[in-house]
């Protein structure tokens, strides 16, 4: 049996694309999905189309404005699904990305989180972007080469959820992702899937667009403290402080960004899972390379 997914969306101000979004979601006809919104405060149209698609969905909670995560977190503690994920009011699944998500977690139990392929959307929702697949470990993430996971193709298990904390941090603006993944690398390791799942839309008001480089400080914030208390921290923060040096050097920092953060990205490392792929027998573990 397919596995019961809760997705949330929250949603302020985003009538400009959330009718997108919302039926790339029920577009999907996934049998087992828990499909909750959260309109934190807005004073556009989105109430009017919350209205038009309520009864297709399971939930809509209507709060005054208390940001993003906070709304999150709202969202998912209406829920009850085995997996979870959250689509921003302004992105769009890819068709068939959640039954790719349902079935890659019915068919490897011992997969806690898993994420797709990169992939991104213009204003107009034309898919324009696909991105290589690449391996995904806790040791290079804290390193800073594995610094950008798509939370938009990002689904996890609930009881990973739960003993990494079961909240998204509020107080976060915009890096609130990296903090959970952060936690979630506490616990387990993510595996990356060969499949198109879901994608950013860019469009100049999204949070991180907006603001990238306070999301990249704050990022850069978030690692260092979690490199305080753990026990390989010593050995990653002076690599980190090797690479923002070479980074510094005009020719030097292209050539070590080429050839050695572009490879931690592509090749498995010591900490890496297999990537999960689809095989004509069903999904699969593809060896190591």
């Amino acid at each position: 049996m397919l596995p019961r997914i809760s997705l949330v969306t929250a949603v302020y101000n985003g009538e400009q694309f959330l009718e997108d979004t919302i039926r790339s979601i029920l577009s999907q006809g996934y049998p087992n999905l828990e499909y909750v919104i959260v309109n934190d405060g807005s004073t556009d149209g989105t109430e009017e189309i919350l209205q038009k698609y309520e009864p297709q969905v399971t939930a809509v909670i209507k709060q005054e404005n208390r940001g993003l995560y906070a709304a999150l977190n709202a969202g998912f503690a209406r829920s009850t699904g085995e997996v979870m994920g959250w689509l921003n009011s302004s992105d769009k699944l890819h068709s068939g990305g959640l039954r790719a998500v349902g079935t890659v977690f019915a068919r490897f139990p011992e997969v806690e989180w898993i994420t797709g392929r990169p992939t991104a959307f213009n204003q107009e929702g034309i898919a324009t972007n696909v991105e290589a697949i690449r391996r995904w470990s806790r040791t290079r993430f804290l390193a800073g080469a594995n610094k950008y996971i798509q939370q938009e193709s990002t689904y996890w298990r609930r009881g990973l959820w739960d003993r990494s904390g079961g909240r998204v941090d509020p107080s976060f603006r915009a890096e609130g992702d990296f903090d959970l993944w952060v936690r979630f690398f506490r616990h387990a390791r993510l595996y990356p899937v060969d499949v198109l799942i879901a994608g950013y839309r860019f469009h100049p008001d999204a949070l991180s667009y907006a603001g990238r480089q306070a999301y990249d400080r704050g990022c850069e914030a978030i690692v260092e403290r979690e490199l305080e208390a753990a026990s390989d921290g010593k050995s990653l923060k002076l690599f980190r402080r090797v690479n923002g040096s070479m980074l510094k050097i005009p020719i030097a920092g292209r050539l070590w960004r080429r050839m050695v953060m572009r490879r931690l990205y592509s090749m498995a490392g010591p900490d890496s899972p297999p990537i999960i792929e689809m095989t004509s027998t069903g999904w699969s573990f593809r060896e190591r390379t």
